[in-house]
């Protein structure tokens, strides 16, 4: 398993869930909103502020990046270890 393309593809359904979650932001009413969890794990975000929108798009990339980092390494150290 390569890091690069679990990279990409963490990255990328992250991004396109966040952009989802915003589209239906856009949409629904407030109480239907997922804002509040957006807020809490991309500093700097905020539901309000389309300027913080693209900072929370990089910073969701970089959350898929970040898992890939250390997901990648521990299956190979397992699968190397139940393939003996």
């Amino acid at each position: 398993m390569k890091i690069a393309p679990v990279g990409h593809a963490l990255s990328l359904f992250f991004l396109i869930s966040y952009a989802l979650c915003l589209a239906w932001g856009a949409v629904m009413p407030v109480e239907w909103h997922m804002h509040s969890a957006w807020e809490a794990w991309l500093p700097g975000f905020d539901f309000d502020s389309p300027v913080t929108w693209l900072l929370g798009a990089a910073e969701t990339y970089a959350y898929g990046w970040y898992i890939a980092l250390i997901f990648v390494p521990l299956y190979r150290y397992f699968a190397r270890r139940a393939a003996v």
